[in-house]
């Protein structure tokens, strides 16, 4: 149990953003926990995360230990892009899930990365968990980033949610889009009907943008790359089938019916960039294609 205490200055601040800006390890949704959990008092008393501060107020604040995660660490290869004391970035093969599920309890990722880093985790939210910043679905391939400590994590999520994140991806499309470049802007949210799908449809979506650009015209089909603006789940995916280019594979977005043998979409996050939470530094990392997708551009190459 770490303990800490500070002293309001100023009179007017929400303690939840007070705290936040002050207590820089801690997410301000952990804090709104600890403030309803009463480990948080002002002046010995408990508060709700809207109280307004005065000054002179003091703030005592008690941080539980984290929690153990109740996921088993599997010794799975991982193929590393880049590692250090603060990061990790993987280049995730088609296949695997990123956390656990009900249909999917183990040999994902997370159970990769606890093995891998050990104690090396982040603790945000009272849990010790691999602090995964963004997800890629089971069959897309690619570059994911995993932060070791809190610090990072931090950092990471805020330049996640600023969009200030590179992500860029490679994927092939059915059809031969009419401009080489191009920008989707559009809603994205859970299906009106079908709730395991999301849809540019929704009532209530959440603002979406991709851009792309064609790498390569292969008679019915468009070998791409999509940059992300923001990111939404299935964005790309929905996206290009939004305007009737769905991605290459996709059984959920595309056609019934696909004239390869593919597991899923040609969707591969290829190029990632940040900023290093640490050094400040912009870094660029990118994962080779994998087999099948080179393979598949092969045989394309010779049909068009």
């Amino acid at each position: 149990m770490e303990q800490m205490s500070l002293i309001s200055k100023k009179k007017g601040e929400r303690i939840d953003k007070f705290l936040g800006e002050n207590l820089g390890d801690l997410s301000r949704s952990y804090i709104q926990k600890l403030l309803k959990d009463g480990l948080i008092l002002v002046n010995g008393k408990k508060v709700k995360a809207n109280y307004k501060l005065n000054a002179g107020d003091q703030i005592d604040v008690e941080v539980p230990d984290p929690e153990p995660l109740d996921i088993a660490a599997e010794n799975i290869p991982l193929d590393i892009l880049y590692e250090d004391e603060d990061i990790l970035i993987v280049n995730k093969p088609k296949g695997m899930v990123v956390h656990p599920s009900p249909g999917h309890p183990d040999h994902t990722l997370v159970n990769a990365i606890l093995y891998h880093c050990g104690e090396h985790l982040s603790g945000i939210n009272g849990v010790i968990r691999p602090g995964i910043v963004h997800r890629i679905d089971m069959n897309t391939t690619g570059s994911l980033l995993i932060c070791k400590n809190d610090h990072a994590h931090q950092i990471l999520a805020e330049q996640l949610k600023e969009h200030s994140i590179t992500r860029r991806y490679h994927a092939i499309v059915h059809g031969s889009l009419k401009a080489d470049t191009g920008t989707v802007n559009a809603s994205i949210g859970r299906h009106p009907t079908d709730r395991k799908k999301m849809s540019t449809k929704a009532l209530n979506g959440r603002h979406a943008v991709t851009h792309y650009r064609v790498l390569e015209r292969l008679g019915n089909y468009t070998y791409i790359e999509c940059e992300l603006e923001t990111g939404r789940t299935h964005q790309i995916r929905v996206h290009m089938a939004s305007i009737g280019h769905p991605i290459l594979g996709d059984d959920v977005y595309g056609p019934a019916k696909c004239p390869f043998h593919l597991e899923g979409q040609t969707l591969h996050a290829k190029i990632l960039g940040i900023t290093h939470p640490a050094t400040g530094e912009y870094m660029e990392f990118d994962a080779p294609l994998p087999e099948y997708f080179m393979k598949l551009l092969s045989t394309l190459r010779q049909k068009k």
